[in-house]
């Protein structure tokens, strides 16, 4: 592995030379700065199930029979960002910057491992870590492009919110809204920090966490937009290890005010390049999501499967994978073995109806079967387990979630998240057999 080079080194050099480019028109750039935090404070327990263990922190030091069934952990987060406005030049400069705190409020290293809290060599979280960065905008006309520390989000490289403190992405990015209707988007990254890790990686792993590592990710995509109807199509490259196409559709239909229904498509494409370093891969996904709405309920059915031996992949951010735009990713499992096959049903209301505005809840069940990669030769992809063809490989998720934001009075924009997941899988599954409950409270301020 390549020690890490702190590019904020260039980065920030970038950004001195933008500043001498500033002349006299200073003052949109400074008056139109924003800055936010948001407070985030995650309680995270998960139960082991069927004599399953946490092998994470200092239970790695001890023999199976005495690790801890359960990981558990109360943190407390602070995300700031900071934008400034834009120089009144032919080409507008503008700033960026971050901080990223994590606390420790209850955990020791025997409970660790939830990837809410950095660890130490030790085995033990860290009470508190902080993290910093910043990156240069540039912009022309409809153009954008942004070079140092940023966050992501498209089908290719999704920052991962799901914990304490986001992933953060270094590189560069251009965003183009040139065309009427259609939105271009392109990046090319090189180094990242996980969600609970102060450490700046130069490279990027995949979800599956089985070893594979590149240099770099680049992607070009785009977004048409037309009435009611969306599509995007992007060409990605993990370097040395495989070309990912994505292509993905929406379509919205309103029927009256009070109903409406929507349809979705996300499909993707792995195939190994270059020196497949990631050995042979040759799979896809394909799924489809329909939903109905009618007054404040949601109902939606989706269905999702695994085209190939090997699994379906996705960027990683060393322990924790970005997200997939893809519907069976969800609180636990992502449902993405080989070959497997995976439905989901879920309901959503919204309870501002009957008097009490902001509260809504959501629950959702996945079933996944079928999973088979006896016909792979990557070893990557099998030396954690080869499923048996002579037995019913399956598994089920159920998810529940109980939301409350406040609308007004002095806690106005609480948000409140209670998280139940239950799993259960049979031999062999990647992921295990737990009970898992998270709150989540986030208080933004904005100045």
């Amino acid at each position: 592995m390549k020690k890490p080079v702190n590019k904020n080194l260039l980065v920030m050099g970038t950004l001195c030379l933008s500043i001498t480019s500033i002349n006299t028109a200073q003052a949109d750039f400074i008056d139109d700065t924003k800055f936010n935090v948001l407070a985030k404070n995650y309680y995270f327990n998960r139960d082991f199930r069927k004599g399953e263990y946490n092998s994470a922190g200092q239970n790695a030091q001890l023999p199976v029979s005495e690790r801890k069934g359960y990981r558990e952990e109360w943190a407390q987060g602070f995300i700031a960002n900071m934008e400034t406005g834009w120089t009144d030049t032919a080409i507008q400069f503008g700033l960026n910057g971050y901080a990223l705190v994590a606390l420790k409020l209850d955990s020791d290293g025997y409970r660790t491992g939830t990837n809410n809290l950095e660890v130490d060599s030790k085995g033990k979280p860290k009470s508190a870590t902080a993290e910093f960065g910043g990156a240069l905008r540039a912009k022309y006309n409809k153009t954008e492009a942004l070079i140092g520390n940023q966050f992501p989000n498209n089908p290719i490289v999704g920052t991962n919110y799901s914990r304490l403190l986001p992933s953060m992405s270094t590189g560069l990015s251009i965003k183009d809204n040139s065309f009427d209707h259609l939105n271009l988007d392109f990046g090319y990254f090189t180094q990242m920090s996980p969600v609970d890790s102060t450490d700046r990686l130069n490279y990027f792993n995949t979800d599956y966490n089985n070893g594979i590592q590149a240099d770099s990710v680049s992607y070009l995509g785009g977004t048409y937009k037309l009435n009611n109807i969306e599509t995007s199509l992007y060409v990605s490259e993990l370097e040395n290890v495989w070309m990912q196409y994505y292509l993905g559709a929406k379509y919205k239909h309103q029927i009256d005010a009070q109903s409406g229904f929507n349809l979705q498509t996300n499909n993707y494409i792995n195939r190994d390049t270059g020196d497949a370093t990631g050995g042979n891969i040759s799979t896809g996904l394909v799924s489809l999501t329909g939903s109905y709405k009618l007054s404040n309920h949601n109902f939606s059915l989706a269905y999702q499967q695994v085209l190939g031996d090997e699994p379906f992949d996705w960027i990683g951010f060393r322990n924790n994978g970005g997200i997939a735009t893809i519907p069976n990713s969800v609180q636990f499992a992502t449902f993405t073995e080989a070959k497997e096959k995976s439905a989901q049903v879920k309901y959503e209301i919204d309870f501002s109806p009957y008097g009490i505005e902001g509260l809504s809840f959501m629950t959702r069940y996945l079933y996944g079967w079928d999973m088979d990669n006896t016909g792979s030769d990557n070893k990557l992809y099998t030396k954690r387990h080869i499923y048996d063809q002579n037995i019913e490989n399956k598994h089920w998720e159920r998810d529940i979630e109980l939301r409350y934001k406040v609308k007004q009075g002095f806690a106005k924009d609480l948000d409140v998240r209670l998280r139940q997941a239950t799993h259960r899988s049979t031999t062999g599954y990647r992921y295990g057999n737990i009970d898992e409950f998270r709150l989540i409270l986030e208080y933004p301020f904005s100045f």
